[in-house]
């Protein structure tokens, strides 16, 4: 970690819920550090792009945020039912805008559900998987505030 307290973002906005904090440290070059309570995850470009290719993007991560969103909420769907999750995996895959400003366009998910999954039990895991917290927040954006520090 840091050996540092990320400083409290001034936003004039009213907080809802628990506050959860991130820190994202430059590296070098493209590459940066993710310290996410007791956890560091790295990011960094590829090497067309500039990078070093030492990590995934962060347009990477964010596709793997929401595919993973969604495997945790259809395990926890299985594990609820006494199903097994052996064999869970799901499938991503995302195309970059062609216009501006870039984005991620038509992120495809594909559940693939333990061999064992009885067919009348796919419906519900898919809609319960598809009501994920990152899922949720793609549906309903929030308001996004950006500042830079004095």
């Amino acid at each position: 970690m840091t050996g540092s307290t990320p400083q409290t973002l001034s936003t004039n906005r009213t907080q809802s819920g628990d506050v959860h904090r991130l820190e994202v440290i430059h590296v070098e070059g493209d590459a940066y550090s993710v310290d996410i309570r007791e956890h560091r995850l790295h990011v960094d470009q590829p090497l067309e792009a500039g990078g070093t290719d030492t990590a995934p993007t962060p347009t990477e991560l964010f596709a793997a945020s929401l595919a993973t969103c969604v495997a945790f909420y259809a395990g926890r769907y299985l594990h609820r039912h006494g199903l097994p999750q052996a064999g869970l995996r799901v499938r991503t895959e995302f195309t970059m805008a062609t216009d501006r400003p870039p984005r991620v366009t038509s992120p495809r998910l594909a559940i693939v559900p333990p061999p064992e999954l009885p067919e009348q039990r796919r419906a519900a895991l898919l809609a319960v998987a598809s009501h994920c917290t990152v899922h949720n927040t793609l549906h309903q954006p929030p308001e996004i505030d950006i500042e830079v520090e004095p």
